[in-house]
């Protein structure tokens, strides 16, 4: 009987994966939490309306290595002019974050930014459940 080797996934995959569906889910709660639907929303920080498909899922603190990757505080849906063009339009960006979640979240966002993060697989695939889970609610309510 020969060794089976099952073939573990790539964690570059599983990350590429997972921001797939964390984008999505992002952008769909802020489409359900700004204008009741799931099919457009306001953009955070200028509060445009963009379709789903064309919203971004952006960042308040920039880099694809840090925690903050998959903060849920930290991102929201933005258009591509502010996300793309403005680099997030951070200003408006931190007014929103303090009015959203209190003075003082906008410093944690940055801290948990500066934190470089090495995900593990096992991690991943939990995230990964976990925003299919998130998206099938979001999209049933």
């Amino acid at each position: 009987m020969k060794n089976v080797k099952v073939k573990t996934p790539k964690l570059s995959v599983l990350k590429k994966q997972c921001w797939i569906l964390f984008s999505r889910y992002i952008r769909l709660r802020d489409c359900l939490k700004t204008t009741g639907t799931t099919t457009h929303g306001k953009c955070y920080t200028c509060a445009n309306i963009v379709e789903l498909r064309h919203g971004q899922a952006g960042h308040f603190v920039a880099g694809r290595h840090n925690a903050n990757l998959f903060s849920e505080r930290g991102c929201h849906l933005q258009d591509a002019q502010c996300n793309i063009y403005l680099h997030g339009n951070t200003l408006e960006y931190r007014r929103q974050i303090v009015l959203e979640y209190g003075e003082g979240a906008d410093l944690e966002l940055e801290k948990e930014a500066a934190v470089t993060k090495k995900f593990t697989i096992q991690e991943l695939e939990d995230l990964i459940e976990h925003y299919k889970a998130e998206i099938k609610r979001l999209e049933e309510s």
